[in-house]
């Protein structure tokens, strides 16, 4: 994870100007895979977003992988670094993984408070999701 962490770092630092890493995360959410349609529902819906935003997750063999969708395409862009980082991990890397991305490119200094409180709500939904995951499996190996 540290890898991929390290080169968003990377992408991001050829941008000196804030308004053009806002236009990077913008393109970035394009990559967004589509949520299915029955995500976004209020079940999915992460509370304390100025936007709203669904993520749902999934175990295979082991490895969460996550989907999400927002209404607002900065925000998008922003799940989809997480999705980045996060994706195919298994429920106690996702866990113990320190995001220092998110300060490293100046995320969370250059987000509006209520965007800061937001990103900090997305994952710590991604991480209840991991550990949801990761209780079950201890679970099943008793």
């Amino acid at each position: 994870m540290d890898k991929i962490q390290e080169e968003i770092i990377e992408e991001f630092s050829v941008f000196d100007d804030w308004l053009d890493k806002y236009d990077y995360l913008i393109g970035l959410s394009d990559s967004l895979p589509a949520i299915p349609a029955e995500h976004r529902t209020v079940q999915y819906l992460i509370e304390g977003c100025q936007s709203r935003v669904w993520v749902d997750a999934r175990m295979e063999q082991g490895r969460v992988y996550y989907a999400a969708d927002s209404d607002a395409i900065i925000t998008k862009g922003i799940i989809a670094l997480l999705i980045r980082v996060l994706n195919g991990r298994t429920p106690q890397e996702i866990l113990d993984t320190e995001l220092y991305f998110i300060d490293a490119i100046g995320l969370s200094a250059n987000l509006s408070p209520t965007r800061s409180n937001g990103l900090l709500s997305m994952v710590k939904q991604m991480r209840l999701y991991a550990l949801a995951f990761a209780s079950k499996d201890g679970a099943n190996e008793k």
